[in-house]
């Protein structure tokens, strides 16, 4: 507010002209107490400020003061649980009567923050303003101050048993009320003023704005004007704050109830259910929302089940439809930053079926294309001119896969390195033909779903009827590479190189090339085992090359390229980090090896379980299982 000039006389005029009383009010006594005539008093002299001031020992802050020279009180709203504010007469210290000093600084802890430090000692500083309200305070806290000498005011429901709301200044707290007011009577037919034709003129620039691609303008629009409750405001700015962080849940009102909006919405507003993160009457209760909104049960209950069972597919119409199919069929392999270029690409060919709809939001529940959709991305979408709009065109935002296998020793979304991994490589082939090559017996591929997730729900050899408890059946997604092999990866293998283990690389390579690759879990306690690193190469059936590394112990067969050579890539004195990365990164460079990393982190993809790659324990060889917490080893 530095330097910034407030007329307090059209401000509160502008709010008296536009009193309209609540429904639940009763008219009569609006008219008996003078509220719905006036609803404050004539402003007070300077010298009756002065006399108050002197009465307290301070000097109020320049907004207070200019406030009560204009309107000596003020009656806020039987909505804001303050009804009506003193005059200068009127006002005194609040003195903390309900003892709240004690119980906000117990909790402050040994490392407290300013602002919770300041709220504790505000009780017995704070100046009270209001003289009618519902267990609610107005207080003005003099030790709680801004670079102009204006005093925060809190205002605490005694009701709601919640922390107070905090405003900068009087003049802050008056404007949020002033907002309030509007809002509590937006709904009303005859609640139609100069403030409410501009709001509603501004959520129809909004529109046209944020279709141009000037998100950030209609943003701040529709912020204003969602603030003042005017209609259709909010489900355009959930849309905006949507896109700009996809994973964080909006609500989309009744737009489910027009079937313009429909087949976007609708799945959008399925995602938390789907996800299992609905809690309050579970499926029955969320499908009973959708339906007092205009949904037919039926037809949520199928999406729902569509997204929980990843068969869900954003079918737009139109061009944007095609590319969206194209893009779904690259993400679903893999390719999830060519399949953003398709959508990037195809986004000014994005129509809206409806004034209500700023930006292709279905896009969000897609199974496979929705993951791809991160921040940065949303603001790619929304600075993108659509709709038969013209306008700048964004900075394409960078690729978020980087080329190799490198990024395997580093940290992945959400969690850190992987500590485990396996793969194989199948070169020239469909990824869709390996279940056939090197899944267990009758395996097909999933839907595209979350990998880590699936393998965390795998049943364990134990679990399942016909398996051996020592063979190793990992649930592996599949995918193609950059370079055109097919792989298989498990990213979370907790099993480590043993004697027995069987490297399916043979088994894959009866069509052509194919490579395995093991990195058994790292050791991060002194004195336990080495982990292993495991590379093997077969074609038409027969291994060329194969080596495993235990800490300074080297197995190896075949004529393994120079390139390959594990006593070249596993130096004794380098740090098995440095020695795991220099593997990698020759793995890229002679064999053209990599792995998408956003889809294994953080897309979905197919999946399904591989043939077992350890062998049956042979005469005199031992084995064990062991399940720790649920987990089998």
């Amino acid at each position: 507010m530095s330097g910034e000039a407030f007329n307090w006389h059209e401000f509160l005029g502008r709010w008296q002209e536009e009193w309209v009383p609540r429904d639940d009010l009763d008219e009569e006594e609006d008219e008996d107490d003078g509220q719905t005539a006036g609803l404050g008093r004539p402003g007070a002299d300077e010298a009756v400020i002065a006399a108050a001031e002197e009465r307290l020992g301070r000097r109020l802050p320049a907004s207070y003061r200019e406030f009560l020279a204009v309107s000596d009180g003020w009656h806020v709203d039987q909505t804001a649980g303050v009804y009506q504010l003193g005059g200068a007469a009127d006002i005194d210290w609040f003195r903390d009567p309900y003892d709240m000093t004690p119980l906000y600084e117990e909790n402050l802890g040994d490392n407290p923050r300013e602002e919770d430090v300041l709220l504790a000692g505000m009780w017995q500083r704070a100046l009270r303003l209001e003289t009618d309200s519902d267990m609610s305070h107005a207080l003005l806290d003099p030790g709680d101050t801004d670079q102009d000498g204006e005093w925060a005011l809190y205002l605490y429901k005694g009701w709601g048993g919640e922390l107070p709301d905090r405003y900068p200044s009087f003049r802050a707290y008056m404007e949020a009320m002033y907002r309030g007011f509007h809002a509590d009577r937006a709904h009303r037919s005859d609640f139609v003023n100069a403030t409410t034709r501009v709001r509603d003129a501004h959520v129809k620039d909004a529109v046209l704005l944020a279709l141009q691609g000037r998100y950030e303008v209609a943003l701040s629009l529709l912020e204003e004007a969602r603030s003042f409750g005017r209609p259709g405001s909010a489900v355009l700015l959930n849309q905006l704050r949507h896109l700009l962080a996809p994973r964080s849940p909006r609500d989309y009102g009744n737009l489910v109830d027009d079937p313009r909006y429909v087949a976007e919405i609708l799945p959008v507003e399925a995602m938390t259910p789907a996800r299992g993160e609905w809690r309050l009457g579970g499926d029955d209760h969320w499908l009973g929302m959708m339906a007092a909104r205009g949904a037919a049960r039926e037809t949520a209950q199928a999406v729902l089940g569509a997204l929980r069972d990843g068969t869900h597919h954003y079918a737009p119409p139109g061009p944007w439809g095609q590319a969206v199919a194209e893009a779904r069929e690259a993400a679903r392999w893999g390719a999830t930053d060519a399949a953003w270029r398709m959508l990037r690409d195809a986004l000014p060919q994005w129509e809206t079926p409806g004034p209500s709809l700023l930006a292709p939001i279905g896009l969000l529940a897609d199974p496979v294309l929705g993951p791809l959709v991160t921040p940065e991305r949303g603001r790619e979408i929304l600075a993108t001119p659509r709709s038969g709009q013209t306008g700048p065109v964004p900075e394409p935002v960078a690729d978020l896969d980087p080329p190799g296998l490198a990024w395997l020793t580093g940290t992945t979304a959400n969690r850190q390195s992987l500590d485990g991994y396996r793969c194989v490589w199948v070169e020239g082939i469909d990824p869709a033909g390996l279940p056939a090559l090197i899944g267990e017996e009758g395996a097909e591929l999933s839907g595209p779903t979350d990998p880590r997730r699936a393998a965390w729900q795998a049943r364990k050899p134990h679990e399942r009827e016909g398996v051996e408890l020592w063979e190793d059946r990992p649930v592996v997604a599949a995918g193609r590479t950059a370079e055109a092999w097919a792989f298989a990866f498990d990213g979370h293998s907790h099993h480590h190189l043993t004697k027995l283990f069987l490297s399916p690389a043979r088994r894959a390579s009866s069509a052509g090339r194919a490579v395995v690759v093991w990195r058994d879990p790292r050791i991060s306690s002194p004195g336990e085992r080495s982990a292993a690193f495991h590379l093997s190469v077969s074609e038409q059936g027969e291994e060329l090359y194969a080596f495993t590394v235990r800490g300074t112990e080297i197995e190896h067969s075949g004529a393994i390229p120079d390139a390959l050579d594990p006593a070249r890539l596993f130096r004794p004195d380098d740090t098995e980090l440095d020695c795991e990365l220099r593997a990698l990164e020759a793995l890229h460079t002679e064999l053209g090896l990599s792995l998408p990393r956003f889809a294994l982190t953080q897309g979905s993809l197919h999946t399904f379980t591989t043939c077992s790659w350890t062998r049956a324990p042979r005469t005199g060889e031992g084995f064990s299982y062991v399940r720790i917490g649920g987990l089998g080893h």
